[in-house]
């Protein structure tokens, strides 16, 4: 099978935008969320700084920043006709309607034609597995040989329109986020864009970054409810499991949005797919929900820290609050492997699961 390597990334978050230094950060247990006001009700949120972007439209220009920062890591040309451009994104430019062509294939068009992209850009949304599905694209795009590099960026930023659609649902947490605690109220929404550079490799060196397998699977529960047994997770961690030695597995980077019914349906999962004693931690206590962006942004650090031989732990987590005994880092501990999952749910009953692997492999 053909391998498909990371060769660059980048970062805009509200804790920095080198991803070392937004590493560090989240390794300190720094949090950017804190409490916003001038919604029907107050909200904790993680949310990027508007002045240091001058206005405009923050959208178009994290996305740029992140991709830009990508394509300088890799060192590669993004006019070459062998390059395509993924952007995942769940609202886009919501917050601009009534005012612009705020579509998401103009979005996309306009972030593609700002990189200097010479193909034609594809846009994932699919709730919040959008950006692991955007990498799972990529991937398949790669592999089937019509790109050679591919530039996959996933951005989101928060407006009304999003913040009171979470609230009507009740699912937003007016504290910090506790995923998977017995005492988890609501999860937190959060800003980011992230960028990555896949490209076709005949072998991996022992510093890059492989996909390896990822999987979609939709289990068409609800329309904003998760499946009580975990189904369509479970079927897209069973698709990936194939491709990795236990012994190898360091660990799951799970959704834990910190909702009731999404942290016990990936317990179940996990349970279902014979991960109890794998170790898995969550990263929305640290940026809070970044929709279209989480798949990449909490990708990139995991990479980080499985680089470092750990696993980051669970900011918000103290109690298991979930039926099945799964293993949650409630801090930094020290893990064995070169590969680790990335699994990720969300509305519409959509669920994914993506296999990264370090240095050649089986």
């Amino acid at each position: 099978m053909m391998r498909v390597n990371i060769i660059g990334t980048g970062l805009v978050t509200p804790l920095g935008n080198c991803p070392a230094e937004v590493f560090a950060a989240a390794r300190e247990g720094r949090s950017a969320l804190s409490l916003h006001e001038g919604f029907p009700e107050p909200f904790y949120a993680s949310l990027l700084d508007r002045r240091a972007f001058g206005g405009g439209n923050l959208f178009h220009k994290v996305s740029v920043e992140a991709s830009r920062a990508a394509i300088a890591d890799a060192g590669i040309a993004p006019s070459a006709p062998d390059t395509g451009f993924i952007l995942s994104t769940i609202k886009g430019n919501v917050e601009k309607i009534g005012s612009e062509d705020v579509s998401l294939a103009k979005s996309a068009a306009d972030i593609a034609a700002e990189l200097g992209v010479s193909t034609q850009p594809v846009v994932v949304s699919n709730a919040c597995i959008s950006g692991l599905a955007a990498l799972v694209q990529g991937m398949r795009m790669i592999r089937a040989g019509i790109y050679k590099k591919v530039i996959v960026c996933g951005t989101e930023v928060q407006s009304p329109f999003i913040v009171t659609g979470f609230q009507s649902l009740k699912a937003l947490s007016q504290k910090p986020c506790r995923p998977f605690d017995a005492h988890r109220e609501g999860l937190n929404l959060g800003e980011a864009a992230a960028a990555v550079v896949l490209c076709h490799s005949e072998r991996s060196e022992e510093s890059q970054w492989e996909l390896v397998s990822g999987a979609i699977r939709n289990d068409a529960n609800h329309i904003s409810g998760p499946s009580r047994t975990g189904e369509g997770s479970y079927k897209a961690l069973q698709a990936v499991l194939p491709f990795v030695r236990k012994e190898d597995l360091a660990f799951v980077n799970v959704h834990g949005t910190a909702t009731l019914y999404n942290d016990e349906m990936e317990s179940i999962a996990l349970q279902r797919a014979g991960l109890m004693e794998v170790p898995i931690n969550s990263m929305k206590g640290t940026f809070g929900h970044t929709m279209g962006a989480a798949g990449i942004l909490e990708s990139i650090l995991s990479m980080l820290a499985l680089e470092e031989g750990i696993v980051l732990g669970t900011k918000g987590f103290e109690n298991l609050g979930v039926s099945a005994p799964v293993s949650v880092s409630a801090r930094e501990r020290a893990v064995q492997g070169n590969a680790f999952i990335k699994l990720l749910s969300g509305f519409g009953g959509v669920n994914g699961a993506l296999l990264f692997r370090k240095g050649g492999g089986l």
